[in-house]
């Protein structure tokens, strides 16, 4: 399901930026969408870490053939169980096994407090997610955006969300993250949003984690 806020954060940041007035109506009925479980979800991000789409597809695929587990939903237990050698069988490096390990300790010790995440704030969240080997800002930000479906995140660590606003607001110049955050003001509270239509802008298809 699409958030429930999209519609008013495309009419609020249509009124408040001529870049988003322009863009939004170009994607027409797509929306950020929301993928899997929050176990599956961040060990995906672990998984894709520095490699190819195609090739963290195929080693996802055999990584949760060997934990026994759907691959649209990965049972924490049964990977931590899982040898460190065996995780090596599937195509992961040594450190994204230790990685993948200590996420499903984090989630089987109850070292996460999932079922409290829709009541904590962002940036307690991103705090506990970074406490989790192999996890950075990056990719806790994403997992705001695109498995809580946070409506404000601004992933100023995000190199193609830096190139799409050079792009769409400086003619191409390079911009800093104090000149992004200064054009992002006007997007608040719907920054998340803003960010999925600039990433639209340089890639049509959209993206998922």
């Amino acid at each position: 399901m699409a958030p429930v806020y999209w519609d008013d954060a495309c009419k609020h940041l249509s009124r408040r930026d001529r870049v988003m007035k322009k863009l939004i109506p170009r994607f027409g009925e797509a929306r950020l969408q929301s993928r899997g479980d929050a176990f599956t979800t961040l060990a995906r991000s672990i998984v894709g870490q520095q490699i190819s789409v195609k090739a963290a597809q195929s080693v996802w695929e055999r990584f949760a053939a060997l934990s026994g587990s759907a691959s649209t939903s990965l049972v924490p237990a049964l990977v931590q169980a899982l040898p460190t050698a065996d995780l090596r069988t599937a195509g992961l490096s040594a450190r994204k096994a230790e990685y993948l390990l200590d996420l499903a300790r984090h989630f089987e010790g109850g070292l996460v407090h999932v079922d409290q995440w829709q009541k904590m704030d962002d940036e307690t969240i991103i705090t506990e997610l970074v406490g989790i080997r192999g996890i950075g800002r990056w990719t806790a930000e994403m997992f705001l955006i695109f498995h809580l479906m946070r409506p404000n995140v601004l992933p100023l660590d995000d190199l193609g969300l830096l190139k799409g606003i050079s792009l769409n607001y400086f003619s191409g110049e390079p911009v800093s993250r104090a000149e992004a955050r200064e054009v992002a003001e006007a997007w608040a509270p719907f920054r998340s949003v803003a960010t999925w239509y600039i990433w639209r802008s340089l890639d049509p298809l959209p993206v998922d984690y």
